[in-house]
């Protein structure tokens, strides 16, 4: 069934059917050549990857961001980033990446936070004479933090396919997703030196203070969200319906940026998005299922602990192989599929799994800006007019700052346990 499954999902791909339908039907085809199994099976695991409470926070958080976007909170994020950076070398691009760190701790979502930030920073850098391939390139880095800092839907993910704590994930993904949009500004403090971006006005006080006050009501979200989860006042699940109810309020209410008219499109673009993750997950799971039936986990992990002699080993080794799928499977998908593979490895090195969630999904994250998936390259390409070879040759120098900070955290537990106590 095994070898059935990966050569039709390989036919698949390769005749650019959707990822989903190409899990789905290589599942049931390999339960078909099987034989001595029911046709229902394939639905029924279906169904069954998708019964999860937790999940029911990623649509939540979806939407919670839609209407975040829609009601005006990106625009004054970017108010306060520029009251913070904005006089710098630079300042542009690291107002867009702080930007980008302020909304990434509203939506969960990286494709979204390089649409939300992108459509307003690409135009404004342009104008300014930064160069159209380090602007689009920049945008499409920027938004993985997206999926880092919480909260994020892939720590959702993993948090049901490890059986770990969500809000663990949630905190522990604070400091990387820090650290990686630091790292992103250092870098390009050295570019617009070494090529003339200057800054923009000078901050001030009186500035930072103004900023603050007019985007406080969305710097609350996250606050609010982790407040709560921790606090034992709601779960995980919970707060993302919290923050669709927060959302609607500062949006219709407090900022009143948002309009009636924009709820239908603000519903059915969520609604498209949620469907097509959970579906995603749902077959996903249908793959997994079909692997843990053939013991194929069990075989992968025999052979990578022939390499691993030791943990060091061990997250080299992960790394590498997470870096190769995250170029051609979706994040959800293979968080889904490689969980399963990957946990029994962990017990036999005492890996702390919160750990191995956040530099998984950091890992993952890559994959969102290297071909042929490489979905934030497509979102950040269709702000601009360049080619898609362009975009992904600019990727190419911010590729090794972000690879860097994973090796930081894979090999450093600290990065991600220490707000933890861990």
């Amino acid at each position: 069934m095994s070898l059935v499954l990966a050569i039709t999902l390989i036919i698949f791909l390769l005749l650019s059917v959707p990822l989903a339908i190409s899990i789905a039907f290589s599942g049931i085809l390999a339960i078909l050549y099987a034989g001595d199994l029911p046709t229902f099976v394939g639905v029924q695991r279906l169904f069954t990857g998708l019964d999860s409470f937790p999940l029911m926070a990623i649509p939540f958080f979806l939407l919670a961001g839609k209407i975040m976007e829609k009601g005006g909170i990106s625009r004054r994020l970017i108010d306060l980033a520029a009251s913070v950076v904005g006089s710098t070398t630079g300042g542009l691009a690291m107002i867009a990446i702080l930007a980008c760190m302020f909304f990434a701790a509203i939506s969960g979502s990286a494709p979204a936070t390089v649409v939300a930030i992108g459509s307003i920073m690409v135009p404004a850098m342009l104008r300014a004479g930064y160069d159209k391939g380090f602007t689009i390139a920049l945008m499409a880095v920027a938004g993985t933090i997206g999926v880092m800092i919480p909260p994020s839907i892939p720590f959702i993910l993993y948090g049901i396919a490890a059986s770990t704590s969500i809000g663990d994930l949630f905190i522990a993904g604070i400091l990387p997703g820090i650290l990686v949009g630091v790292s992103l500004m250092v870098y390009s403090y050295f570019i617009a030196k070494a090529r003339g971006y200057k800054g923009g006005e000078p901050t001030s006080l009186k500035r930072f203070l103004t900023s603050l006050k007019s985007s406080i009501w969305g710097i609350l979200m996250p606050v609010i969200i982790l407040g709560g989860i921790y606090s034992g006042a709601f779960t995980p699940t919970e707060s993302g319906a919290i923050a669709c109810v927060y959302g609607l309020i500062i949006s219709y209410f407090v900022y009143r940026d948002a309009k009636l008219s924009d709820l239908k499109p603000i519903f059915v673009e969520s609604s498209a998005t949620s469907a097509m993750v959970l579906l995603i997950v749902g077959a996903a799971n249908i793959m997994s299922w079909i692997l843990s039936t053939e013991q194929i986990p069990m075989l992968i992990s025999g052979v990578i602990s022939d390499f691993a002699s030791s943990s060091v080993i061990l997250m080299l080794v992960i790394n590498l192989l997470l870096l190769f799928v995250g170029t051609f499977l979706e994040l959800g998908a293979a968080i889904i599929i490689l969980v399963p593979i990957l946990l029994p490895l962990l017990g036999q090195f005492d890996i702390n799994l919160v750990h191995f969630g956040v530099m998984m999904v950091v890992n993952l994250a890559i994959g969102l800006l290297t071909p042929p998936l490489g979905v934030n390259l497509f979102v950040a390409k269709s702000l601009s007019d360049l080619s898609f070879n362009h975009v992904v040759r600019a990727v190419i120098p911010f590729l090794a700052v972000v690879i860097l900070n994973l090796f930081m955290i894979a090999y450093i537990p600290q990065i991600s346990l220490l707000l933890l106590g861990d």
